[in-house]
């Protein structure tokens, strides 16, 4: 069983950066792709980022040209830069690690967005 494990969450200021991180137990190749997905209160989970084992990302539209997903295949790492964060990108984040129709998830990491 493949585990995933976030860090980097916390709180951030308004306009401020964060950078996540996911700790691939497997080859990262081993999956079709991987990437973020976040759920705030009361909403339901929602992809953010994706990079497929061709290298090819996938963004949502709310954090296009704010958020960028980077792996490390050495390390079978997989980051989430998240610049000019606003508080609507206050939300549990999800790492998640796909093969087919199978998703694989870790618990998730807070981020909050306030003054």
């Amino acid at each position: 069983q493949v585990q995933l494990v976030e860090s980097g969450g916390g709180l951030v200021q308004p306009g401020g950066s964060l950078t996540l991180s996911c700790a691939v137990s497997e080859n990262i190749f081993n999956f079709n792709a991987v990437g973020w997905y976040r759920q705030a209160p009361g909403s339901q989970r929602e992809l953010v980022a994706t990079i497929n084992v061709g290298g090819r990302t996938d963004y949502a539209d709310s954090v296009k040209g704010r958020f960028t997903i980077s792996r490390d295949n050495a390390d079978n790492t997989v980051y989430l830069q998240m610049n000019a964060l606003k508080p609507d990108d206050t939300a549990i984040y999800y790492c998640n690690a796909r093969i087919l129709c199978r998703n694989n998830w870790g618990p998730g990491t807070q981020v909050t967005v306030a003054s």
